[in-house]
């Protein structure tokens, strides 16, 4: 049992204002793995008047020895990897062969590379007769979803604390448990009070509080497109900043000519990885109509060879979903797949073997109709689509396109400048060329119902900074850059 009976405010833990706990279920087993604070409004409050009070003296901070702080971070958790990657596996179920790599991976990237960005970024920019400076926002809202928990706290508190912001961190209550090792790791830096604060608990009380807070001057979200709507109309009436990261229905789409071997595998591994698990999984597999029946032969057979098992078992390469809710909203998705589309693999039922814990089989459907509801809906599980399109390619476009969400996506064709001219036509945040890999210094977020804003790097950094222009008489009255005579 992991234990953890006190929130991280104003920079020391404290104790709740309640002694209610949230639960922390083991994705693998359903039992109880560990207990986090049900933080309530008076928490909530403490921690947000914590970081107001601290904001003037850290936006003060050299960029400098900000980026030093970020950077300091990124070891803190790369000591730990083995550890937190265990935990994650644990609470997610990412597979553990996984779990250090990408989920602290990514997590260690991001903060070294927004480090990188905010030594390199100039802090103004001189117009003519005016000098741009950039300053902090102001208190930031951070709240985090359970299926990369540490790559997206990443993606909001390094650059939140790297622009001079403090933040006001929730994390979400299916898999909060790798935050507080966050939190440990930022108090062993001797930090100012109040400039980083964890207030775990229910996303309707405490995240809503951070969005509609008037001392909160952005709030970042990533979680569902209904979770966005919903602060989005909290943080309405505060007019505050809003960065959100939402849902995506992502295609992955290949074009006559394409090296099927490296097409299907790249389809399937950015489908399944995280156990589905993964806002940017291109879950839409669309091909010509010709290479229809070659297309399902090789998804069967791939995925079919997966092991599905024990997170912690160094074989697996499909775990569980995280929790009994996600459980049962992957399996109704592939009941309802089974009136609307042809089963190629997996399918309804219990994985032989494992009666415990939250295992779905890994399942694609074919023959879909572009409207058909497990193309439409986000599943946030491990489940493929698969359509076929005849014709030009302008009509698997067409078909890609055919979506609410426009976060990733993929494309395959018979060379790269072919594979460029389609994904220029594609509605969506992303595109991975011909087997292109994550960039963690490129901006990540989406078109459409799939967010507002961008994170990572130097354009993710740039959401938690606002612009003062300083007008001056003339441009001669500026002596060289941004510093007035």
């Amino acid at each position: 049992m992991i234990e953890r009976p006190d929130l991280y405010i104003d920079g020391q833990w404290m104790t709740p204002d309640t002694d209610e706990v949230i639960s922390v279920d083991e994705a693998a087993t359903g039992e109880i793995i560990g207990t986090v604070p049900a933080g309530d409004a008076t928490d909530a409050e403490r921690a947000i008047l914590a970081a107001r009070r601290s904001f003037d003296a850290w936006a003060q901070v050299p960029m400098a020895e900000r980026a030093d702080v970020v950077t300091a971070i990124a070891a803190g958790l790369k000591a730990r990897d083995e550890e937190l990657g265990r935990i994650m596996a644990q609470e997610v179920g990412t597979p553990i062969s996984l779990s250090a790599r990408v989920q602290v991976g990514l997590a260690v990237s991001v903060f070294e590379t927004i480090a990188e960005a905010a030594r390199e970024m100039p802090s103004e920019e001189r117009i003519g007769h005016s000098v741009v400076i950039r300053v902090p926002a102001g208190v930031v809202g951070a709240i985090t979803p359970w299926n990369y928990p540490l790559y997206q706290l990443a993606a909001k508190v390094g650059p939140a604390l790297a622009a001079g912001c403090p933040v006001v961190v929730k994390p979400s209550s299916v898999a909060p448990l790798a935050t507080f090792a966050l939190a440990e790791i930022i108090d062993g830096l001797g930090l100012p009070d109040g400039v980083f604060n964890l207030v775990s608990g229910r996303g309707a009380l405490v995240g809503d509080l951070l969005a509609s807070h008037p001392q909160v001057d952005m709030v970042s979200l990533t979680g569902s497109t209904g979770a966005g709507v919903q602060v989005a109309h909290s943080a309405a009436g505060t007019i505050k900043k809003v960065a959100l990261e939402l849902g995506g229905k992502s295609a992955f789409l290949i074009a006559e000519g394409a090296d099927m071997d490296a097409a299907m595998d790249a389809a399937i591994r950015s489908c399944f990885v995280n156990n589905g698990q993964t806002c940017s999984a291109t879950t839409r597999l669309i091909v010509p109509r010709a290479l229809l029946a070659e297309v399902e032969e090789r998804a069967a057979a791939l995925v079919n060879a997966m092991k599905v098992g024990d997170p912690l078992d160094p074989e697996t390469t499909l775990g569980p979903v995280a929790s009994a809710a996600q459980f049962r909203t992957v399996s109704k998705y592939i009941e309802i797949g089974m009136d609307e589309g042809t089963l190629i693999a997996g399918g309804p039922g219990p994985v032989p073997g494992l009666d415990r814990g939250y295992f779905v089989k890994p399942t694609v459907f074919s023959r879909l109709d572009p409207g058909a509801t497990i193309v439409q809906e986000e599943i946030f599980g491990p489940v493929l689509s698969i359509l076929s399109y005849e014709g030009g390619v302008e009509n698997g476009i067409a078909i890609a396109n055919d979506s609410e969400f426009g976060l990733s996506g993929s494309v395959y064709a018979a060379d790269i400048p072919t594979a460029v001219g389609i994904a220029r036509q594609l509605r969506t945040g992303q595109v991975a060329v011909n087997g292109g890999r994550f960039n963690a210094r490129a901006p990540f977020g989406g078109f459409k119902t799939s967010g507002v804003g961008r994170e990572l790097g130097h354009h993710g950094l740039m959401e938690y900074f606002e612009m003062i222009s300083l007008q001056f008489p003339s441009a001669d009255d500026i002596d060289g850059f941004g510093h007035a005579v």
